[in-house]
């Protein structure tokens, strides 16, 4: 049997991991399939649920999710033509932030935003909604309160900072992402864990 193209793979193979990640307390950030002849690199991407107090997933967490996965993949061999890798790992500092919930999860983060007309700047991700992003961008003086609807970003992503964020602008963004008023008006950070496991 033949597999089906990469990314028609992956949306099969979601469908099967789907139930494992979620009994794990996780959610699937993403599923990647890569080939090489009738080799396939079979990469799960998992998260903590939006909403979640934990601090994040360890090294333990990954490596039982990697165990309880392949053998989930195990009768569903078919799918895949020929021998297969399958790497468990959770998202890095580099995961471009392409979703609500990447915003929401890296409050008070330092992001370098790439904007559609191709302008880029660095600013302090605050309060997120489903459309758009609120943020502080670092000023002459003072930092400045900006809104950013998702549609006018091209490409966003954390930056790794090895300083405290600025005072002003956490205190711009506040403890709830909103500024002095509450209001959003135009004028006014991660570590990755991963394990593999190989099949043939």
């Amino acid at each position: 049997m033949r597999s089906p193209d990469p990314a028609q793979l992956a949306d099969q193979l979601r469908g099967v991991l789907e139930p494992v990640v979620v009994g794990a307390g996780l959610e699937i950030d993403a599923v990647e399939v890569r080939t090489a002849g009738r080799r396939h690199a079979v990469k799960l991407v998992v998260d903590l649920p939006e909403g979640s107090t934990a601090t994040g997933i360890d090294l333990d967490d990954i490596a039982r999710l990697s165990r309880t996965a392949a053998a989930e993949l195990d009768p569903h061999e078919h799918l895949i033509e020929g021998s297969y890798t399958l790497e468990v790992t959770s998202p890095g500092v580099d995961r471009p932030l392409t979703r609500p919930r990447h915003w929401r999860r890296n409050f008070l983060r330092l992001a370098r935003i790439t904007l559609a007309g191709g302008d880029s700047i660095d600013a302090r991700i605050g309060r997120a909604d489903d459309e758009r992003v609120q943020v502080a961008v670092p000023g002459r003086k003072e930092p400045e309160l900006r809104e950013i609807a998702y549609s006018d970003v091209a490409h966003a992503q954390v930056q790794v900072e090895f300083k405290p964020a600025p005072k002003a602008e956490t205190a711009l963004l506040g403890a709830d992402g909103a500024g002095a008023d509450g209001v959003i008006s135009e004028s006014s950070t991660s570590s990755e864990t991963s394990a593999d496991e190989e099949n043939r």
